[in-house]
C-alpha cells in the first residue's frame, strides 16, 4: 500500500492532536523509510521484474528487518519511547507506535504472500489486493479520501499558507502515487533505493503544513 499509509497518518490528527502530521507521516511509513537504507547496505534483496501490472513490478526477495511483523513491533516501540522521552506526551507516545505497526496491516492487505512474520522465520503473509489494479486503486484513494477528510476537520488553518499548502500536500501525495503506477521501473536496485530515500526529506512538507494548521 502507498498512499493508504498516509491516510492513516492524516486520521491519526484526531486521535492526537498535538502531534505533528509529520510525526505522524513517518511513523506509518518507517518501514518504508527503513527499507531503502537496508537495501543500500545489502541487509534486504528485491529484485526488479517489469510487469503489466504495476503493483508486481518488484519481487521482494528478503525484508526481515524493515518489514517483518515481529520487528515492526519492536519499531513501534522504540518509536513510542523515544517520542514520549522527547515530548512527553502521552497520547501521542500511543498513537504513534500503532501507526507504525498499522504499515505492516495495510500490507498484509496489499502484498502477495511474500511479508515475514519475523526476522528468522520462514513464514510469509499478503492477501494479494496488489493482483487487482483496479480495486487496489479505489481501496487507496477511498481510505485516501477518509483521511483528508478527518484531517481537514479536526484542523483548521491558521493562515493562507495552512490553507493552500496543505490541499497543496494532498495534490502533491496523489501525484506521486499516479507516477509510482505509470512511471517505467527503476534501472536497478541502487537507483530504486536512492529513489526511495527522498521519503525522508519529504517529511518536511506535511510539517510545514502542520504548523500553519490549528488542532
Amino acid at each position: 500500500m502507498v498512499i493508504g499509509h498516509f491516510a492513516l497518518a492524516f486520521a491519526a490528527k484526531r486521535a492526537a492532536p498535538r502531534t505533528s502530521l509529520a510525526v505522524n507521516f513517518v511513523a506509518a511509513q518507517l518501514a518504508d523509510l527503513l527499507w531503502p537504507a537496508f537495501l543500500l547496505l545489502g541487509w534486504e534483496q528485491v529484485r526488479i521484474a517489469p510487469s503489466g501490472n504495476p503493483f508486481l513490478t518488484l519481487q521482494f526477495l528478503r525484508y526481515p528487518w524493515s518489514h517483518s511483523l515481529e520487528m515492526d513491533v519492536l519499531w513501534a516501540a522504540a518509536f513510542g519511547i523515544v517520542y514520549y522521552a522527547i515530548t512527553g506526551y502521552t497520547r501521542g507516545a500511543a498513537i504513534v507506535p500503532l501507526l507504525v505497526i498499522s504499515h505492516w496491516v495495510l500490507d498484509l492487505i496489499t502484498h502477495r504472500p511474500d511479508l515475514p512474520l519475523s526476522p528468522t522465520g520462514m513464514a510469509r503473509a499478503g492477501l494479494g489486493l496488489w493482483n487487482y489494479p483496479a480495486a487496489t486503486i479505489v481501496v487507496e484513494c477511498a481510505l485516501f479520501a477518509a483521511g483528508v477528510a478527518i484531517y481537514s476537520r479536526v484542523t483548521r488553518p491558521r493562515d493562507a499558507v495552512g490553507k493552500y499548502a496543505f490541499w497543496g500536500l494532498v495534490a502533491f501525495l496523489l501525484a506521486l502515487y499516479a507516477a509510482s503506477i505509470i512511471a517505467p521501473p527503476p534501472q536497478n536496485v541502487k537507483a530504486l533505493a536512492a529513489g526511495a530515500l527522498i521519503g525522508w526529506p519529504l517529511t518536511l512538507f506535511p510539517w510545514w503544513v502542520d504548523r500553519h494548521r490549528a488542532s
